[in-house]
């Protein structure tokens, strides 16, 4: 079993959660992604986030904390922004992993190609270790959704 996969690999094990994730990340632009510091405090920060190629990109400006932090230690946590109010449509969706940086030309030119970032940039992709769906039902169970490479996802009630 890999540690870890890919949000092609995820989507094809889990396509609804995937589509789930994927609409309330399109929901707003912006979301909050937390990093290690050096000294191994949390860090968050606000990005935004691409789905793009069977990918979940992290593009960055050059030399943000953010961008060394995950070049010393690439583990990350990823929140798509809850939006106004209490109602959290869709849930509350967070995704774990490892951010990978993208050194090679040609895969940052088909970003730039597809995204048309301000340049320079650090972009990462990401290798998910995994993912969370966590929303109310009935107004009586909160309930999350949880995934792990190589498992199948688990749903879990609580009242």
């Amino acid at each position: 079993m890999d540690a870890s996969t890919n949000w092609a690999a995820f989507s094809s094990a889990e396509p609804e959660l995937a589509k789930t994730v994927e609409a309330r990340f399109a929901a707003f632009t912006h979301h909050t992604l937390a990093t290690l510091r050096r000294d191994g405090a949390p860090r968050t920060t606000g990005l935004e986030v691409r789905f793009l190629r069977g990918e979940l990109w992290l593009g960055m400006m050059p030399n943000s904390l953010k961008a060394l932090d995950l070049r010393r230690d690439p583990r990350f946590a990823l929140q798509a922004n809850p939006g106004e109010g209490t109602g959290m449509g869709g849930g509350d969706v967070r995704i774990s992993g490892r951010a990978i940086e993208v050194e090679d030309p040609e895969e940052k030119a088909g970003y730039v190609e597809e995204v048309e970032p301000p340049q320079p940039f650090h972009l990462f992709r990401t290798e998910l270790t995994e993912v969370v769906r966590t929303y109310v039902e009935d107004d009586t169970y909160l309930v999350a959704e949880v995934w792990q490479p190589g498992e199948p996802v688990r749903t879990l009630r609580r009242t």
